[in-house]
C-alpha cells in the first residue's frame, strides 16, 4: 500500500448507486444520524464521507494508501483522514460505527485483528460493526479464477466469518449478500455469542463439496479462454475494468497477446499499464479509433452501464461476460 496505489471505485455511476443505497441502508439501519462514525481501510475515504454527509455524522478514516480526492466527494469537513494502519496509537479513538469494507481478507491474522477492534469497543458496548469481504461461495459456484489472487489471505463463507467475530467476543446479529452476491457483508456489536457449532459438519461439508467443484471446473474454464482468445473469430479485443479481476483474469489465462487495450473510466488508471501482461489502460474513448469487434466484460454487474457507453459511442461490438464459459 503505497501513494500511487488507484483503487477507487467512485467513477463507475454504477457502483456509486451502489454505495448510495449502502450508505443510506446502514444509517437507516443502525440509526447513524450524528453519530461517530471510523472507517478502517477507508481507501480514497468517498465511502466514508457519503455516509458522513448523508447522516450529519462525523468520521475519522484510516489507510496508509489515502490521497486527498476532492473530484469524488472529499469535501465534508466533518470527516478527518489518517494516512496510517489503525492501532494502539490510535485506541482513544472513540465510535459508535466502525466500517470495514473490503480489507480483512488482505489482513493476514484475521483473528488477532478482530480480537484487537474487539479490544477497542469494550468500554462501548452499543458500538456496531460493520465488515464486507468477497463471498467465496459466488467465487466457487461461478468458478470466477479471476477473483482468487495472493492479495487475499483469507476467504469467508457466513459461516466462517461470524464463527471469527464470535471467538472473538462479538456478538453477530446479521449476515447477508449484496451486489449480485459478490460481497458478504456482517453486522456485530460487543457481547457473548452461544458459539453453537451444531451446523458446523454440514458446512464444512458444503464448502467442501463447493470447492471440489470449483477445483473440477477451474482448468476446462481457463481452457477455453485460452482457446477462445487465441483462435477465436475476433481480431480486436478489449477489456473493460483494470481493477484486481482483470489483472487475475490475464495473468492466469496467459494467452493475452490479442487483447490489445484495457478500458477503464478512472482517470487515475487510465495511461498505466496492466501488471504482468502490460496492456495498456485507456480511456473509453480510446475506443472509436480502436474499434473493437469484441469487449470482454470482466464484471458482468457493469454490463448495462458499459453498454451505455459504447451506444453513445455508436459502437456495437459482441459482448462477453467473464462468466461466458462456466
Amino acid at each position: 500500500y503505497y501513494g500511487q496505489r488507484e483503487d477507487s471505485q467512485a467513477y463507475s455511476p454504477t457502483f456509486s448507486r451502489f454505495h448510495e443505497r449502502l450508505a443510506r441502508d446502514l444509517i437507516n439501519r443502525f440509526d447513524l444520524r450524528n453519530k461517530r462514525l471510523i472507517e478502517i481501510g477507508c481507501g480514497k475515504g468517498e465511502f466514508l464521507t457519503l455516509l458522513c454527509k448523508l447522516s450529519g455524522s462525523t468520521g475519522i478514516g484510516f489507510d496508509p494508501a489515502y490521497a486527498n480526492r476532492p473530484d469524488i466527494g472529499q469535501t465534508d469537513d466533518c470527516v478527518k483522514f489518517v494516512k496510517d494502519f489503525f492501532s494502539d496509537r490510535y485506541l482513544g479513538c472513540k465510535a459508535d460505527f466502525i466500517c470495514c469494507k473490503m480489507t480483512l481478507e488482505h489482513i493476514r491474522d484475521v483473528m488477532a485483528f478482530i480480537a484487537y477492534i474487539r479490544r477497542t469497543v469494550d468500554s462501548e458496548k452499543n458500538t456496531i460493526v460493520f465488515f464486507q469481504v468477497p463471498n467465496v461461495i459466488r467465487i466457487f459456484t461461478e468458478t470466477a479464477f479471476w477473483d482468487i489472487y495472493y492479495e487475499h489471505c483469507s476467504y469467508f463463507t457466513a459461516f466462517s466469518l461470524r464463527g471469527l467475530f464470535e471467538r472473538a467476543g462479538f456478538e453477530v446479529l446479521n449476515t447477508w449478500t449484496d451486489y449480485n452476491d459478490q460481497y458478504l457483508m456482517l453486522q456485530a456489536r460487543p457481547g457473548e455469542s452461544a458459539l453453537e457449532r451444531d451446523d458446523q459438519a454440514h458446512e464444512t461439508e458444503n464448502i467442501h463439496r463447493i470447492a471440489k467443484i470449483f477445483a473440477q471446473k477451474h482448468s476446462l474454464v481457463i481452457a477455453r479462454w485460452k482457446r477462445f482468445i487465441e483462435y477465436g473469430p475476433a481480431k480486436r479485443i478489449a477489456l473493460w475494468g483494470s481493477g484486481s479481476k482483470a489483472v487475475g483474469f490475464l495473468n492466469t489465462i496467459q494467452s493475452t497477446g490479442r487483447v490489445g487495450c484495457i478500458v477503464d473510466i478512472n482517470p487515475y488508471r487510465q495511461k498505466t499499464f496492466s501488471a504482468g501482461t502490460g496492456q495498456p489502460i485507456v480511456s473509453a474513448e480510446f475506443l472509436r479509433s480502436y474499434k473493437p469487434d469484441l469487449v470482454i466484460i470482466i464484471n458482468p454487474v457493469y454490463k448495462e452501464e458499459i453498454r451505455d457507453y459504447l451506444d453513445r459511442m455508436n459502437l456495437k461490438p459482441n459482448l462477453m461476460m467473464s462468466t461466458e464459459f462456466v
